[in-house]
């Protein structure tokens, strides 16, 4: 079986939720110097629904269960900005996240996608720079500096 996107919609926000609730915890499993926690909204099912109505929002299913989620900012002038990506820890390692980022390639053509990460999560930065994305900057909050990445 495949991995299949679909759009999400409100009776599928608890369950991304979740989803994104895993993901961003297992990564202080990753990294045990940080905090658990994830960006802000990222365990709210108010904001899951606020994006799944207000933007592109995806849920990937694998053998018929939903395992990740991707929520995309389509912006002016050919410019779509992934939001955010979250795929269950268990199903990491196998492909899907690639897989994913091509779908959103070819699902909302661009000239130019742009995503953040954090500057710890040297595992993500691998991944996008493996796909073609260049860190073009960084932002510094009091809590986390986040890494910009751009693909043309």
């Amino acid at each position: 079986m495949q991995l299949t996107f679909a759009p999400a919609s409100d009776a599928d926000a608890e369950t991304l939720v979740r989803i994104q609730i895993a993901a961003f915890h297992h990564d202080s499993v990753l990294y045990p110097e940080i905090a658990q926690g994830g960006p802000p909204g990222y365990d709210s099912i108010a904001q899951m629904r606020k994006n799944i109505a207000q933007h592109p929002c995806y849920k990937l299913v694998y053998e018929g269960r939903p395992i990740g989620v991707m929520v995309i900012f389509e912006q002016d002038d050919g410019h779509t900005h992934l939001d955010g990506i979250a795929i269950d820890h268990s199903y990491h390692n196998r492909g899907f996240g690639t897989l994913a980022m091509q779908f959103l390639e070819q699902a909302h053509p661009a000239r130019c996608y742009t995503l953040d990460t954090p500057s710890w999560a040297v595992r993500n930065q691998h991944f996008y720079e493996k796909l073609g994305y260049v860190k073009v900057g960084e932002t510094s909050y009091p809590d986390i500096t986040l890494f910009a990445y751009e693909k043309r």
